[in-house]
């Protein structure tokens, strides 16, 4: 439930290209708010065009927090996303102004409103030989380590069961205990007014397939070249693994052509689109507000 007593954040999300950055620069001027990035790509100085971050022109609309500000050479974890974004949230609280969170990112939000799970340093020997596995042998192992973690998870995905299989292995607790001890959230002392954006399946993919081919024609290419070119970019670098940039790599080292980059990158997004969709339709409370519309800004009206 809404509380008058608490400081008010704003947050609009939802799947890529479904028109959050536009809605939320339209609220922050009726309202007076500062936008702050909720997005993992967006945070990377080095890919505007291809995170679709907001241009020069939108960010001089409105204040923008959090949006390229941090170099391409240096990893962004939640945990140091959460701690920025808290800074931030206070420093627009204390001028007198509404913050609104915008992006797709879930685990960044919930890091932020639900805290982290104090999981300890994972043994590097583990880390090594749980991600040098193929993700079918990492879930069959977690089968028989963290049964409860392996049905929970899709067991294509590479990522969330590699991390649940080295946190058994590392620490002998299952991850969902670790969890369960979450601190630090901000959930419980701002009063946040969600706006979810979940347009026609059909015409996401039908967005995600025309911004990817303005982007290949609007520069992209050359960010890519120019991110590559870095001496000083680590091998494991995650931006290196943002979408578009490994389709581009291919094409550039001549492996691929650039119809082909397209098109895969294009694959690459909708499946993305198509992942944050069921998170973002089924995970969020059932407060947060669901909406087709981008234009749905009408329930800040009187809420914020």
């Amino acid at each position: 439930m809404p509380s008058p007593d608490r400081p008010k954040v704003a947050l609009i999300a939802g799947p890529t290209a479904s028109g959050k950055s536009a809605a939320a620069i339209a609220l922050a001027e009726r309202i007076g708010g500062v936008v702050v990035n909720a997005d993992a790509s967006q945070v990377y100085r080095d890919l505007r065009i291809l995170s679709a971050r907001p241009d020069a022109a939108d960010e001089a609309r409105v204040p923008h927090r959090l949006f390229g500000y941090i170099d391409g050479a240096q990893a962004c974890s939640a945990a140091r996303w959460a701690a920025d974004a808290r800074a931030v949230i206070a420093e627009v609280h204390a001028a007198g102004q509404v913050p609104i969170l915008v992006g797709g990112t879930g685990l960044y939000l919930r890091t932020l409103l639900d805290g982290i799970a104090p999981v300890p340093e994972i043994d590097a020997a583990v880390r090594a030989a749980v991600r040098a596995l193929p993700v079918a042998a990492a879930h069959a192992a977690l089968v028989r380590e963290d049964p409860g973690a392996a049905a929970r998870l899709a067991p294509a995905d590479t990522a969330r069961v590699a991390r649940a299989l080295e946190v058994i292995r590392s620490t002998g607790r299952p991850l969902a205990d670790w969890q369960a001890q979450r601190s630090g959230g901000i959930g419980d002392t701002v009063d946040v007014r969600a706006l979810v954006l979940l347009p026609d399946r059909a015409t996401l993919m039908q967005r995600c397939d025309a911004r990817l081919t303005q982007m290949f024609d609007g520069g992209a290419i050359a960010e890519v070249e120019r991110l590559l070119a870095r001496s000083d970019l680590p091998a494991d670098a995650p931006v290196r693994r943002a979408i578009g940039v490994p389709e581009i790599a291919a094409m550039l080292s001549g492996a691929i052509d650039r119809t082909t980059a397209l098109d895969r990158a294009q694959l690459a997004t909708r499946r993305y689109a198509k992942r944050q969709y069921t998170w973002f339709r089924h995970q969020p409370p059932p407060t947060w507000h669901r909406s087709a519309d981008a234009n749905s800004q009408f329930y800040f009206t009187e809420s914020v």
